[in-house]
């Protein structure tokens, strides 16, 4: 078995754990910015196996420079989204800010009051 035969290449930027919806970045991330090992990596996705985790970080370290690349772009396509969220939130999200806003409002109220009675 070739170690690409691990992976589904769907797009240049989409290359997930054959069989499984499981992204290589996600495995990667934990292995390299959480220094999590094989075994605790496996525990937190279900759908895949200790080999399956090998074959990443073993595809990763033969791929060093371009899965490097992929991670980083992934990391900011993420930063990409929080920031388009935090500008252009969902209404119920909006609703539940103002809530708390006019929550901590009523807070800072009483307290004034209760400093000042």
């Amino acid at each position: 078995m070739q170690l690409e035969d691990y992976f589904d290449f769907l797009a240049p930027d989409d290359i997930r754990v054959k069989g499984t919806r499981v992204g290589i970045e996600s495995i990667l991330y934990e292995y390299i910015f959480r220094a999590r090992t094989p075994e605790e990596i496996v525990k937190h996705f279900y759908t895949i196996n200790l080999e399956q985790v090998y074959a990443t970080i073993l595809y990763y370290l033969h791929n060093r420079e371009e899965v490097s690349k992929y991670i980083a772009d992934w990391l900011e396509w993420g930063h990409q989204q929080r920031k388009a969220q935090e500008l252009n939130p969902h209404p119920a999200a909006a609703r539940l800010q103002k809530l708390r806003d006019a929550k901590e409002a009523m807070k800072k109220a009483h307290d004034a009051q209760l400093s000042h009675g």
